[in-house]
């Protein structure tokens, strides 16, 4: 069976604070030109994407060094829906060492997706991210971003910057962003999740999709 996972690129899609929302501008049109384009106008990272190393470490590598073959992940599902708004996720929320490349963190924050709630999502502390690289996984999350969001509503003990994003992306470990419709799949399944190809790019949307039996 297959499930997409993937935010649709809209207008309205949540963006990391700064960064470019995703616009549709029409190029051509059937009554002009007697047929459709439409120019697309988004960020590397807008949607569901994957950010390659070069997106936080200067001499990182960029996303078209990974053959394509790495965007196909063996991944496992940790079930960390339990947490509260903006509060970490650390050691005692991983699993035990096993098969596979990719550990996909299920927050469930997907539910918030078009709200102000969404910036305050769960996030991972450095050392989790530290043993995720250690064990050789890359990692995916259904919500916007493995570190913390700045908001508002940001607490005094959140750590400063990128420190999850510097433990795996520095270490030639990959981070998908933003995947949704996690409820139900199983604890192991695959994950396609290829990117768009764009020369020398620190990130790309993707086409997140699960496969698993039935």
């Amino acid at each position: 069976m297959f499930r997409d996972c993937t935010q649709s690129l809209t207008p309205t899609a949540a963006m990391y604070p700064g960064d470019p929302q995703v616009e549709r501008v029409p190029h051509a049109t059937h009554e002009e030109d007697g047929y459709r384009v439409t120019r697309l106008e988004l960020g590397t990272h807008s949607g569901t994407h994957v950010d390659a190393p070069y997106h936080t470490e200067p001499d990182g590598r960029t996303l078209d060094s990974f053959p394509v073959e790495t965007f196909a992940f063996d991944a496992l599902r940790v079930d960390v829906r339990g947490k509260s708004p903006r509060e970490p996720i650390g050691g005692g929320d991983l699993p035990d060492a096993t098969d596979g490349d990719l550990l996909v963190f299920h927050t469930g924050w997907d539910a918030h997706w078009g709200t102000d709630t969404y910036f305050d999502h769960p996030y991972l502390t450095a050392d989790a991210a530290a043993w995720c690289a250690d064990h050789d996984y890359h990692v995916a999350i259904d919500a916007l971003n493995v570190d913390p969001t700045p908001t508002e509503n940001a607490r005094d003990d959140e750590p400063d910057g990128v420190p999850a994003h510097h433990e795996l992306l520095g270490t030639d470990h990959l981070i998908v962003e933003n995947l949704t419709n996690l409820d139900g799949l199983p604890r192991r399944f695959r994950l396609s999740a290829f990117p768009l190809s764009v020369e020398n790019a620190d990130g790309a949307p993707v086409r997140a999709v699960a496969e698993f039996g039935e």
